[in-house]
Protein backbone atom coordinates (compact mmCIF):
# COMPACT_ATOMS: atom_id res chain seq x y z
CA UNK A 1 0.00 0.00 0.00
CA UNK A 2 0.84 3.48 -0.67
CA UNK A 3 2.47 6.08 2.24
CA UNK A 4 -0.32 8.17 0.99
CA UNK A 5 -2.95 6.08 1.97
CA UNK A 6 -1.76 6.01 4.89
CA UNK A 7 -1.79 9.39 5.93
CA UNK A 8 -5.14 9.85 4.39
CA UNK A 9 -5.97 7.60 7.75
CA UNK A 10 -6.87 8.81 11.11
CA UNK A 11 -4.67 7.74 13.90
CA UNK A 12 -7.21 5.17 15.25
CA UNK A 13 -7.89 3.82 11.40
CA UNK A 14 -3.69 3.81 11.82
CA UNK A 15 -3.59 1.74 15.16
CA UNK A 16 -6.54 -0.62 13.84
CA UNK A 17 -4.05 -0.97 10.77
CA UNK A 18 -1.90 -2.10 12.42
CA UNK A 19 -2.72 -4.98 14.48
CA UNK A 20 -4.21 -5.98 11.31
CA UNK A 21 -0.85 -6.02 9.44
CA UNK A 22 0.89 -7.39 12.87
CA UNK A 23 -1.73 -10.42 13.11
CA UNK A 24 -0.81 -11.13 8.77
CA UNK A 25 2.15 -11.05 9.50
CA UNK A 26 1.99 -13.54 11.96
CA UNK A 27 -0.32 -15.96 9.54
CA UNK A 28 2.13 -15.31 7.16
CA UNK A 29 5.42 -16.09 9.04
CA UNK A 30 3.33 -19.74 9.92
CA UNK A 31 2.81 -20.46 6.57
CA UNK A 32 6.54 -19.53 5.61
CA UNK A 33 7.19 -22.02 8.25
CA UNK A 34 5.21 -24.98 6.93
CA UNK A 35 5.85 -24.27 3.21
CA UNK A 36 2.44 -22.86 2.25
CA UNK A 37 3.28 -19.51 1.46
CA UNK A 38 3.91 -19.23 -2.68
CA UNK A 39 5.63 -15.99 -3.10
CA UNK A 40 7.96 -14.91 0.19
CA UNK A 41 8.21 -11.20 -1.23
CA UNK A 42 4.29 -10.76 0.54
CA UNK A 43 5.89 -11.03 4.16
CA UNK A 44 8.54 -7.91 2.98
CA UNK A 45 6.00 -5.77 1.63
CA UNK A 46 3.95 -6.39 4.97
CA UNK A 47 6.80 -5.39 7.25
CA UNK A 48 7.07 -1.99 5.34
CA UNK A 49 3.63 -1.22 5.76
CA UNK A 50 3.99 -2.17 9.16
CA UNK A 51 7.21 0.28 8.85
CA UNK A 52 5.36 3.01 6.95
CA UNK A 53 2.50 3.04 9.94
CA UNK A 54 5.06 3.18 12.47
CA UNK A 55 6.34 5.88 11.14
CA UNK A 56 3.64 7.80 10.61
CA UNK A 57 1.56 7.50 14.35
CA UNK A 58 5.99 8.40 15.34
CA UNK A 59 5.49 11.40 13.21
CA UNK A 60 2.21 12.17 14.65
CA UNK A 61 2.91 11.88 18.30
CA UNK A 62 5.36 14.43 18.05
CA UNK A 63 3.56 16.54 15.71
CA UNK A 64 6.20 16.52 12.98
CA UNK A 65 4.37 16.29 9.86
CA UNK A 66 0.87 15.09 8.82
CA UNK A 67 1.13 14.87 5.19
CA UNK A 68 3.56 13.21 2.78
CA UNK A 69 7.02 14.62 1.66
CA UNK A 70 7.21 15.43 -2.07
CA UNK A 71 10.24 14.26 -3.48
CA UNK A 72 12.03 15.91 -6.52
CA UNK A 73 13.54 13.95 -9.20
CA UNK A 74 17.47 13.94 -9.04
CA UNK A 75 19.60 14.61 -12.12
CA UNK A 76 17.45 16.19 -14.21
CA UNK A 77 19.08 19.57 -15.33
CA UNK A 78 19.40 20.52 -18.45
CA UNK A 79 22.98 21.90 -19.86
Amino acid sequence: MKSAKFFEMSTQELQSKLTEKKMELFNLRFKHATQQLNNPSVMVECKRDIAKIKTILRQRELEISFEPVKTTKKGSKKK
